[in-house]
């Protein structure tokens, strides 16, 4: 990833935050966002296994996190940190907009 501009990932984070109060709406707003648009499900590399990315979720602790499997075994793993795949996935422009969003 990395082909967006700040401009265009504060666009995003506009578009995904707009009428929201505090940290938590402005996350719901970014969840939606990634939810409706990233294709799913997809395959990555994390720490060398290769998993399925499912899906995504909202976690207690207010952080997106993303759904994924290998066999039987699930994993979540924080969107910060989940390593996408090249080519990314369509929607993926989310997945850098809120990656944007908590590094500003």
């Amino acid at each position: 990833m990395g082909t967006l501009s700040r401009r265009e990932l504060a666009a995003l984070v506009d578009e995904a935050t707009v009428d929201t109060y505090d940290e938590y709406e402005q996350v719901s707003g970014l969840f939606a966002a990634v939810e409706e648009n990233l294709a799913v499900p997809f395959s990555t590399v994390v720490l060398g296994v290769e998993v399925t990315v499912r899906g995504i979720d909202l976690s207690r602790d207010g952080r997106i996190v993303a759904r994924c499997t290998r066999g039987k075994f699930r994993q979540t793993i924080g969107l910060l940190d989940l390593p996408l795949p090249d080519p990314a996935p369509a929607g993926a422009e989310w997945v850098e907009a809120y990656r944007y969003y908590w590094a500003r």
